[in-house]
């Protein structure tokens, strides 16, 4: 591959992204700024003080030194391990489309350790918490009855934030209490919701309207300007309602889809059942909401244990 074609090779994986692989907007930028930030960096000095004429990058010569110098210049600005991690993944992608197109003999990128995450617990809000958020929201106007869908049907389906702002009036079955959810790569699942929701939807398509100036939008929530709300738009309001509510907890929208597992799992639902309303691909990635919930665990433990107990004794009393 000549020197000089990184930005166009990098612009034709960001398209098979798009177009083959259907990744959202939001992650091909993500990728974009990911691989860009590693092209910008070949420009420059090496931190080993090596310097070479890389204005025109040939990604046939990147080797894995390379790609870790790059984690030492992001270590030395003290990014997050998270970004860190997030940038190598961007980079494996990157290499490894190059190679399968034949553009170059290897992927230099794939035996570059991840950095090892730190181990969050989620923040997420008890159940007299979710209860006063809630009903701290005054649903008479059209821009309350909103605010107040939107937290209802982030705690009562666990979607994303993208995923709620990328609903359509189209989407909702409130006969059958279920919403057509596109999630992640394009993939489509159905969430559910209970009868509290079910009347802040109703509520809010009673006004809806009023929020819907100029042509038609499909969209299911609305700004005062009559077009879509942004996951922006979302945070700023979940952040307003939780002050206004003067919850423990300072929570993002993320932190109402931890709060809808966390008390799934508590209530006995099923990790797997829970995996599929939440739209992960991999258990593993569920499977951080059960140390949120060590209640739980240890009740199960509890119970399991005596059930053996009581199993070996009726097995030695029949012996």
């Amino acid at each position: 591959m000549p020197g000089g074609r990184d930005t166009s090779e990098l612009d034709r994986f960001l398209s098979h992204l798009r177009h083959v692989r259907n990744y959202s907007p939001q992650t091909v930028r993500a990728y974009r700024s990911d691989c860009s930030q590693f092209l910008e960096f070949l420009t420059g000095t090496r931190p080993d003080g090596a310097s070479a004429d890389l204005r025109r990058p040939d990604l046939r010569h990147v080797d894995p030194l390379a790609i870790r110098a790059f984690l030492a210049r992001l270590h030395e600005k003290q990014e997050k391990r998270s970004t860190m991690a997030r940038k190598v993944s961007a980079l494996r992608s990157f290499f490894g489309w190059l190679h399968r197109e034949k553009l170059i003999a290897s992927n230099p990128a794939r035996d570059v350790a991840t950095p090892r995450q730190e181990r969050k617990v989620p923040r997420l809000l008890d159940a007299q918490d979710v209860v006063r958020l809630l009903e701290s929201v005054d649903d008479a106007s059209p821009a309350g009855a909103r605010d107040r869908l939107i937290l209802e049907l982030l705690y009562a389906t666990g979607m994303r934030v993208s995923e709620l702002t990328g609903l359509t009036i189209h989407d909702i079955h409130p006969d059958e209490n279920e919403i057509r959810v596109m999630g992640k790569g394009s993939k489509e699942r159905w969430v559910y919701f209970g009868a509290p929701a079910r009347r802040a939807l109703e509520r809010y398509l009673e006004v809806r309207r009023q929020l819907a100036r100029g042509p038609t939008v499909d969209a299911l929530l609305l700004g005062q300007g009559g077009t879509a709300l942004t996951d922006r738009s979302v945070r700023r309001i979940v952040h307003r309602w939780v002050v206004e509510a003067a919850v423990k907890q300072r929570i993002s929208p993320h932190g109402l889809r931890h709060s809808f597992a966390t008390h799934l799992l508590d209530r006995g639902a099923d990790l797997r059942a829970i995996q599929e309303l939440l739209g992960h691909a991999s258990l593993s990635t569920t499977q951080r909401y059960t140390h949120v919930s060590a209640g739980r665990m240890m009740e199960v433990y509890g119970t399991a244990q005596k059930n053996m107990q009581r199993a070996r004794r009726h097995g030695g009393s029949r012996a």
